[in-house]
């Protein structure tokens, strides 16, 4: 955790955060138009949490990430701690990476080939998907050095000038996307950044293309929401001009495109714009025919369904998730069901189906146990489902207690 302590509800993070800014509770409940009992109830947790695009308001006002107050994710696997994004950070941020012309190759530097780490960042791609985030965070402080090798060896080749930009908008977009997911949406932003840097030097439109979903994963991390609806709106419009209209990868990115602004407007609560981009995806999905995993994104006609089920649960729809969240998810990347898992639960445990949800995120611990270790909306549903557990409630109290230690929700 980059701050506060794991066990914290988003309430009580509220309530530090308004505290060490010196706001009382009227006077913050002013600032975010609602009323001081609004507040003292979500601080208390007499009620549920804000929806997410009041969380947003409270961290700008309160002048936080809005990470401090949902409680980041923290990587931790406990056979192996592969938990070192500070050399994550140490490779983003070298002074090596400012300036070409200043530090420039070594000379005698042997700078690798395109395809060799291409096959190895695609090896680690596989591994994102399949939930393994200690395995790829262990891999990128290297990668991210070959990435920058890659970039001065563009400078001398021009025959491999392409590909070499190419593969290191593919590093870094993992990078992007990686970081998000485990909490880090600084450096996120800066991998993000580079990414799309490069694939602009690639001069490849589905690069770009693919580049640009790490810009809207980066951007909905940190919370700017109306940022990434502006990305994933003008990549859409340039990509659709560039693009045969049967290419299943160019349908693909499109299609992802379409399903990630489709969140960013949810978490706006815009219903409107999110139904008309989660119906482009569709249209796009029926063209593609089936789920296919094109630029490892997944898509097809299932992942349209769960991202239709995410944007109805940052609209406060419940009642539409609890009905329709039963999706079968066996078949796509760990990574999109072990999401839903997270999602469906959260659904079930507003509704008061308490076994259903601990059913729904014993499942997706056994699918990726970092991917559910941690993350803090699983971490705000088992809080809810141990409050309400009976206080004599035999073995499935004493699961779900154990489960709750395990991701830190309770002490």
């Amino acid at each position: 955790m980059r701050g506060l302590s794991d066990h914290m509800s988003i309430g009580e993070r509220i309530a530090f955060y308004r505290k060490r800014r010196g706001y009382t509770q009227e006077v913050l409940a002013g600032l975010v138009g609602r009323s001081t009992d609004w507040l003292a109830k979500a601080e208390s947790g007499r009620r549920q949490p804000p929806r997410i695009d009041m969380l947003g308001e409270l961290a700008r006002i309160l002048r936080v990430p809005l990470g401090d107050l949902v409680g980041q994710p923290v990587l931790m696997e406990d056979d192996q701690q592969q938990d070192d994004v500070p050399a994550v950070r140490e490779a983003l941020m070298s002074p090596r990476r400012l300036s070409r012309l200043l530090f420039g190759p070594e000379a005698d530097a042997q700078l690798p080939m395109p395809a060799p780490v291409a096959t190895t960042v695609e090896q680690r791609w596989a591994d994102y998907q399949g939930g393994r985030l200690g395995t790829v965070i262990a891999a990128l402080p290297g990668l991210l050095q070959s990435a920058q090798e890659l970039e001065d060896r563009a400078s001398r080749s021009a025959t491999e000038r392409r590909d070499c930009w190419a593969v290191s908008a593919r590093t870094h977009h993992l990078a992007a996307t990686t970081l998000a997911k485990v909490g880090e949406s600084d450096i996120s932003w800066l991998a993000a950044e580079r990414a799309m840097r490069a694939a602009d030097e690639s001069g490849d439109p589905l690069v770009l293309a693919s580049a640009a979903r790490s810009g809207t994963h980066a951007l909905l991390a940190n919370g700017r929401y109306d940022a990434a609806m502006e990305l994933g709106d003008t990549t859409a419009a340039w990509l659709t001009q560039r693009v045969e209209d049967s290419d299943p990868e160019a349908l693909s990115l499109l299609g992802m495109i379409h399903l990630r602004a489709a969140i960013a407007a949810a978490r706006q609560q815009d219903r409107g714009t999110t139904t008309s981009l989660l119906n482009r995806a569709e249209e796009l999905a029926d063209r593609l025919g089936s789920d296919e995993n094109y630029w490892q994104t997944g898509f097809g006609p299932t992942n349209v369904i769960l991202h239709r089920i995410s944007a109805e649960l940052d609209l406060d729809n419940i009642s539409y998730v609890v009905a329709h969240g039963e999706v079968d998810v066996d078949h796509m990347p760990p990574e999109r069901g072990v999401s839903h898992r997270i999602d469906y639960a959260r659904a079930l445990s507003l509704a008061g189906r308490n076994d259903d949800a601990f059913g729904e995120l014993r499942k997706a611990e056994r699918t990726s146990p970092q991917l559910v270790r941690n993350n803090p909306r699983v971490r705000e549903t088992l809080r809810d489902l141990v409050k309400n557990a009976p206080v004599t409630g035999g073995a499935r109290s004493s699961e779900l207690f154990t489960m709750a230690q395990r991701c830190r929700a309770v002490q």
